[in-house]
C-alpha cells in the first residue's frame, strides 16, 4: 500500500510517499480502506517538530479516517466489512490515517449515514468534536462571542454550532474578505478581518463598545493579546492554541483588573470512550439532515501530502483539507 512516513521534521517536502504492507488486524482491531483522511493544523506544528507533544519517528501520520470496514481481528466487536465507517484514531492515541489502509480500535468506529460523503465525515472528527466541546466548556447562550479562524475547519463549524446553541450575537474574525463572506453565509452577525489594523476597534463597533462576552481563540500567538482587547469585562477568553499561548504579564495583569478569565482547553482529555461515538454520531446525522455545513477548503491525492500540508500551513484554505486515495 502506499503510505506518507515522517521520518524527520521540517518543511513540508520531509512528508515521504513509500510503500509498505498492508497491516493485518489484530485482536479487537479492524483494517479500514482509507477513502478520506483529514490533514490538521496541529500536524504541520507537528511535522515541524513545534507541536506540544514531540512525536516518535519515523511515522505515519494522520489521526482521523472515513472509510469501509476491510477486514476485522480476532474478538472484534464492531461493524462488519464492506460498513461505511469514521475511524478517529486519535480518541485511541493512534496515527496511520495517511495510508491506503489504517488500523483502528473496532470499538471505536461509527457508521457513516448513506448520504453522508467520506470528506464530510473526515471533517467532522477532531475538528467537529473540537467545535462541540468548544461550546460545552463556555456555552453561548444569549452571549456575545467572537470566533477566531472562522472559516477554518473548526471555526467554520464553532460560527454554526454556536448560533445553533442560542449565541446572541456571532462575530467571525478571518484573514480575507472571501473568508468573511464565508462565515456570514454561515451564520456569522459581522465579520472583520484580523489582518487589517484596527481590527479590535471593529470589533467593539460591533458590540456597542462593550465587547464580546466569550472569545474562542483558535489561533494563539500575538493574536491572544488583541483578542483580549476586544473581550468585555468580565470575559472568558478560550485558548484552543495548544503550544501558541502567548500571554505576558502586562496582559495578565490587564484581564484580572477587568476580572476576565483565560480558559485552557484540550480536547483528548474530554474525550470519553461512552460518549465519543454518540457525539459523532450526533454531528453525523445534522450534517446529513442539512442543519450543520461541512466546508471542504481541499482535496489532495495521497501522494501530495507535502502540498496538502503547504495549503494548511499557509491559511490559504477555508474549512477542511482532506487526502483522498
Amino acid at each position: 500500500m502506499q503510505a506518507i512516513r515522517l521520518s524527520r521534521f521540517g518543511a513540508p517536502d520531509v512528508l515521504e510517499p513509500v510503500e509498505l504492507s498492508v497491516p493485518a488486524p489484530g485482536k479487537g482491531e479492524a483494517l479500514i480502506r482509507m477513502q478520506a483522511a483529514g490533514v490538521n493544523y496541529f500536524e504541520v506544528l507537528m511535522r515541524q517538530d513545534r507541536y506540544a507533544v514531540t512525536p516518535g519517528l519515523p511515522m505515519v501520520m494522520g489521526v482521523e479516517v472515513a472509510g469501509v470496514v476491510e477486514a476485522l481481528g480476532p474478538g472484534a466487536a464492531g461493524p462488519s466489512p464492506g460498513t461505511r465507517v469514521a475511524a478517529p484514531l486519535f480518541a485511541m492515541g493512534r496515527a496511520g490515517g495517511y495510508a491506503q489502509f489504517a488500523l483502528a480500535d473496532a470499538a471505536t468506529l461509527v457508521p457513516l449515514p448513506e448520504d453522508l460523503s467520506f470528506e464530510a465525515a473526515t471533517a467532522l472528527m477532531v475538528q467537529g468534536l473540537t467545535a462541540l466541546h468548544l461550546l460545552r466548556r463556555s456555552p453561548p447562550r444569549g452571549k456575545s462571542i467572537l470566533v477566531n479562524a472562522a472559516t477554518g475547519g473548526v471555526g467554520s463549524l464553532l460560527v454554526q454550532l454556536a448560533r445553533n446553541a442560542g449565541a446572541r450575537q456571532v462575530i467571525a474574525a478571518a484573514g480575507s474578505p472571501e473568508k468573511l463572506d464565508l462565515a456570514r453565509s454561515l451564520g456569522a452577525d459581522a465579520g472583520v478581518d484580523y489582518r487589517s489594523a484596527g481590527w479590535v476597534d471593529q470589533v467593539l463597533a460591533a458590540t456597542q463598545g462593550g465587547g464580546v462576552d466569550i472569545v474562542y481563540d483558535l489561533v494563539g500567538g500575538a493574536q491572544t493579546g488583541a483578542c483580549l482587547e476586544a473581550l468585555a469585562p468580565s470575559g472568558e477568553l478560550v485558548c484552543a492554541a495548544m503550544g501558541r499561548f502567548e500571554l505576558g504579564r502586562p496582559e495578565i495583569e490587564a484581564l484580572l483588573g477587568r476580572n476576565q478569565s483565560v480558559k485552557g482547553f484540550a480536547l483528548l482529555p474530554l474525550l470519553a470512550p461512552d460518549t465519543l461515538r454518540a457525539d459523532l454520531g450526533d454531528l453525523f446525522a445534522q450534517t446529513a439532515a442539512g442543519s450543520l455545513e461541512v466546508t471542504i477548503g481541499g482535496r489532495f491525492p495521497l501522494a501530495q501530502a507535502a502540498e496538502a500540508h503547504e495549503s494548511v500551513q499557509s491559511r490559504r484554505s477555508m474549512g477542511k483539507v482532506v487526502l483522498i486515495p
